[in-house]
């Protein structure tokens, strides 16, 4: 028996991503399907690592870095950390799905139940965690891994609950390439950089798609589906203004939309990884098959 374990969801973000970190809204659920499993047992041994899991070994190359960090950050030497390690992940890494913020999360928990850190601390130190793979991490990823729920984050403040009213026929699928999360933030700094009144338009465009998201599934579904495919296609602008749709993501949702997708825009930090597609009927099989259930 274990002497400790948790769970970390990965994630999926409806609307808001990259204006989020200016301090934007973003709309962002638990991907119930994709986990993270953690498992410790105390022994008087080193601190020994076993990765499992469909993606579990992805993890080889970001464990130990965080690890290291937290010990920095906790001012303690990694040779006091003792036991077995077992992490079992079904969450790819670098694909957008909150990998790195689901790690972050379910080691300061592990460090918690160690004594090092308190609850009330998990969010930040985890965020701080996350800054080793995003430069620097919005929180987003950490929250609702945390929360394991809906959320309405809003970077420095309140983090609010969303429970839908009805359920959109909402997937994520792969557009076939890697998205590497901190050069898509740094593509957006340097777009705001030289032109700052661009930069700002685009924030604002994709504050008001969630705007217009969270009504959308306030309502019922015969009044919200169009007005949330509006918001996924404004939101999906974006994107394509920050230059972040080029090549596979934009081949990709061409395919999408040609199959019957009402909505189509990347979700996570885009250039790559994963789309977020709303229908308004079950796709077809040969499509389905390529599709992972959002809600």
């Amino acid at each position: 028996m274990a002497d400790f374990q948790c769970r970390s969801y990965g994630k999926w973000i409806m609307v808001g991503e990259h204006a989020v970190i200016r301090g934007s809204p973003a709309l962002v659920f638990p991907l119930r399907s994709r986990v993270l499993d953690l498992e410790y047992s105390q022994t008087e041994q080193p601190l020994e690592l076993k990765l499992e899991g469909e993606h579990g070994t992805e993890l080889q190359l970001l464990v130990w870095g965080v690890v290291e960090k937290a010990c920095e950050k906790l001012k303690i030497p990694r040779s006091d950390l003792k036991g077995v390690l077992r992490l079992k992940s079904s969450l790819p890494v670098g694909a957008g799905m909150g990998a790195s913020g689901a790690l972050c999360v379910a080691l300061s928990r592990w460090l918690g139940h160690l004594g090092y850190i308190k609850a009330p601390e998990f969010y930040e130190f985890s965020r701080q965690l996350e800054n080793l793979f995003h430069g620097e991490s919005s929180g987003v990823d950490v929250a609702v891994a945390l929360s394991g729920e809906g959320l309405r984050f809003l970077r420095h403040g309140e983090q609010k609950s969303i429970k839908p009213s009805w359920t959109p026929k909402l997937y994520i699928s792969y557009t076939g390439k890697r998205g590497v999360t901190v050069d898509a933030v740094n593509k957006v700094k340097d777009l705001l950089a030289k032109n700052p009144e661009m930069g700002e338009r685009i924030d604002l465009e994709m504050a008001e798609s969630v705007a217009l998201a969270e009504k959308a599934l306030h309502l019922t579904e015969a009044e919200g589906l169009s007005l949330l495919a509006k918001a996924l296609e404004r939101a999906g602008h974006c994107f394509v203004q920050w230059g972040l749709n080029d090549g596979a993501p934009a081949n990709h949702i061409a395919w999408l939309r040609e199959a019957g997708a009402i909505a189509v825009k990347p979700t996570g930090s885009g250039g790559g990884g994963y789309v977020l597609s709303l229908w308004n009927q079950e796709p077809a099989p040969h499509v389905a098959k390529e599709l992972i259930p959002c809600l």
